[in-house]
């Protein structure tokens, strides 16, 4: 078994137990210890990375070309597979009247630091920037201490990204009662998913472009526009229609490009 094999199956045992968990209440401490973990590693990789773009100042491009930009593009809007948790999150809240403003600030603050996080590591790195920044670390303490800090982040907040999952499959199968089975077998595909992925950085433009656009994009702007469109004037008919139209032209085009990777990979 490879190295890759034997730390997927030893997460295993652990995310079973944590997917087992029937409310997202009890699992609230896990997270905000993920979250401020995750804050702490992504931390200390930006002000490296500061520090080594003011001392080697590698060359950067502002556009590498389109096939890299709609590859980029998938890959950003990846982080549109947390929208699914937007309503168990609110649907665990105590106070619902300012769940909207805490979500835009979060969602704001999150921006802010995944745009520099992104950024910075170019800049530091420029064309030697690998998929995973923590790559480009090296070898010491302190990449260590980085890698493991962003495991612990993925390794509690696996089972909050996946109840969405388990509601949609426990309504479909279990008439919306808690089942363990289910749970359990979810998580034993995505573990036979995460052992078949040949390279993270294109699985995750895949994903991102095939499936997050319409999410992101596509499905909100469609069910708005059919929901009001006798309420709307032409400019909502406007804004909506270019949003979808923004969404499948990402869609298309990024997964076009990641295939185009994946299948480069394999050959």
């Amino acid at each position: 078994m490879s190295a890759k094999s034997w730390y997927i199956w030893g997460c295993f045992p652990f995310q079973l137990g944590l997917s087992s968990v029937a409310t997202l209440t009890h699992l609230a401490p896990l997270s905000i210890f993920a979250d401020v973990v995750d804050l702490a590693a992504m931390g200390v990789v930006i002000v490296k990375d500061v520090f080594l773009m003011m001392e080697n100042r590698p060359e950067v491009r502002a556009f590498g070309g389109l096939s890299v930009f709609f590859y980029g593009m998938g890959v950003a809007v990846y982080a549109f597979e947390g929208i699914g948790m937007v309503l168990p999150l609110e649907s665990e809240t105590k106070e619902r009247e300012t769940f909207g403003k805490i979500l835009g600030f979060s969602m704001g603050l999150i921006s802010v630091i995944y745009g520099a996080f992104g950024v910075l590591g170019y800049f530091a790195f420029g064309n030697d920037t690998q998929d995973i920044i923590t790559a480009n670390l090296g070898p010491g303490f302190i990449s260590l201490l980085v890698q493991l800090g962003l495991c612990v982040n993925l390794l509690f907040t696996f089972p909050l990204m996946m109840n969405p999952v388990y509601e949609i499959v426990e309504r479909r199968f279990r008439g919306g009662r808690y089942s363990l089975w289910l749970r359990w077998l979810s998580v034993m595909l995505v573990t036979l998913v995460a052992l078949t992925v040949p390279n993270f950085a294109d699985f995750l433009s895949l994903v991102g472009s095939s499936v997050c656009c319409g999410l992101g994009f596509v499905l909100p702007a469609l069910f708005h526009l059919l929901v009001f469109k006798e309420e709307m004037n032409w400019k909502g008919w406007t804004i909506d229609a270019g949003i979808v139209s923004l969404g499948l032209v990402l869609a298309v085009s990024g997964t076009w490009y990641a295939l185009m990777e994946i299948f480069a990979i394999k050959a």
